[in-house]
């Protein structure tokens, strides 16, 4: 695409050679201004502010079609002007260079002031509004990145958050498993050994099975220790007693801060690993209440049926300022619900507060290895940019579409619109008698100038034109106009 639009401009520029809206230049004029706009599309990408003051000299030629294609040149140059203040004093210069080559096309019957006002409407339309679309759509660049990378860096800072919940209940989960099945592995091998060794002498047939046993379970704890070293990364345990997660350590949590609702049998005979994540979610969102509606009544609901416990800790809304939280603690509490073959839910109700709820076997299966959850990838730019490139190009085209489309428009008709006029019938055009619609409806409009004038080209000399005004309806002035 580095040469594409460069030659397109060169193309453009060519067009009133072959369908002139106005008496065209000479044609090496007109090239040479095709490649001058060229030039120009090629310049505006590598030195935006020489291309905006070298459009002005397209000003003096009669080539609207050159001149119409600044408008993109205008548009691709402010975009890569980063100086606002430098951008609006560039802008100035050029449209006051624009109205002052304009000046160069001034016709005898046209006053000075008409030449003024139609160059600056020129600069306008010309200058103004596209760069305005440029300078608007180049500001937004920088802003569309800087929100990337804010973006990027929050959803990099969350998955860090919630990846460090984890190890850090994978790390409690480890010392559980320390207390749990560590003493009792410990116990099994000792008392193991002392088997093997009385059976050497007493019961030689089951010295092999007991050895057997002293065996698997060294084995066990030596896979116990790996099993922990890959989940462990706080290397201190929480204690675990015989009243963890029972009625009676949710009284004792909730004595002043809750009111306690169980139903069902009690929690003594239910798995450690059970009431170890009963005790965690409890004490968790009893910690969440008080620090995010502090004051709020609080209410724990415990519910043991069909062979799992159903928790339910409710706050209601707080009229104190609630405080801000990483949600590090529930992400947590979800990891252990969903280790343990469980569900966990937390979020407003309602009626307002919050509700953190859990459900849990009260005997699950054997502890499973946690899906390893990495740090996913920032999300790509397209995510965030393709809808407001759409928008922004949108916002750019509102200047560049209208021009294009007026030029399509004057290419069809200069196309299609007869404009050879014989001389004996232009001989026969009397000044202040020939009604305008006449001439109009036998040759067309002609190539309308900048003076407000018709021109048709002669049937016997292309480079000859019949110059008619009109005024009120009639004709009021007319003449031949030589190369």
């Amino acid at each position: 695409m580095r040469f594409v639009w460069p030659v397109v401009a060169f193309l453009v520029g060519l067009v009133p050679l072959i369908a002139p809206l106005a008496p065209v230049p000479h044609k090496a004029l007109t090239v040479a201004t095709a490649v001058w706009i060229a030039g120009l599309v090629w310049l505006a990408p590598r030195r935006p502010s020489w291309a905006l003051l070298l459009t002005a000299p397209l000003f003096a030629v009669n080539n609207l079609w050159a001149m119409a294609t600044t408008a993109f040149v205008v548009f691709s140059a402010s975009r890569r002007i980063p100086r606002l203040g430098r951008l609006w004093a560039l802008l100035g210069v050029a449209s006051v260079l624009q109205t002052a080559f304009s000046l160069l096309q001034i016709h005898e019957s046209q006053p000075l002031w008409e030449s003024l006002l139609g160059g600056l409407i020129a600069s306008v339309f010309f200058v103004i509004f596209p760069a305005v679309s440029g300078m608007l759509l180049g500001r937004r660049r920088p802003m569309v990145r800087l929100l990337q990378e804010r973006n990027e860096y929050l959803e990099r800072a969350r998955a860090l958050t919630a990846a460090s919940a984890r190890s850090e209940e994978r790390a409690h989960i480890a010392g559980e498993m320390h207390d749990m099945l560590g003493h009792r592995l410990s116990l099994i091998s000792i008392h193991a050994g002392a088997l093997e060794l009385a059976t050497a002498s007493r019961s030689p047939s089951l010295h092999e099975q007991a050895e057997l046993i002293r065996t698997t379970s060294s084995l066990a704890m030596a896979e116990l220790r790996e099993i922990l070293g890959v989940l462990r990364t706080n290397p201190e345990p929480e204690s675990l007693d015989e009243d963890t997660g029972t009625r009676s350590d949710l009284l004792v949590l909730c004595s002043g801060v809750a009111a306690l609702d169980w139903s069902g049998d009690d929690l003594h005979g239910a798995d450690p690993r059970t009431r170890r994540a009963v005790h965690r979610l409890v004490r968790e969102s009893l910690t969440n209440a008080s620090k995010h509606a502090p004051g709020s009544r609080v209410r724990v609901h415990v519910a043991v049926q069909g062979g799992r416990v159903r928790i339910q800790v409710v706050n209601g809304p707080s009229a104190a300022l609630p405080g801000k939280g990483a949600r590090r603690g529930l992400i947590g509490l979800e990891e252990r619900v969903g280790l343990l073959g469980g569900s966990f839910s937390a979020g407003p109700p309602v009626e307002g507060g919050f509700r953190v709820a859990a459900d849990v076997p009260l005997h699950p299966s054997a502890l499973a290895a946690a899906e390893v959850r990495e740090v996913p990838e920032p999300p790509a730019a397209e995510i965030l940019t393709v809808p407001r490139v759409v928008g922004g190009g949108c916002l750019g085209l509102l200047a560049l579409v209208p021009i294009s489309l007026g030029m399509l428009v004057l290419l069809l008709f200069a196309l299609l619109n007869p404009t050879q006029m014989n001389a004996p019938y232009f001989d026969s055009l009397r000044v202040g008698v020939t009604a305008e619609d006449e001439v109009v409806g036998t040759y067309g409009v002609g190539q309308l100038g900048v003076d407000g004038c018709s021109r048709y080209r002669t049937s016997h000399n292309a480079e000859l034109y019949y110059r008619l005004c009109f005024r009120d309806g009639t004709l009021y002035s007319k003449s031949q106009e030589g190369p």
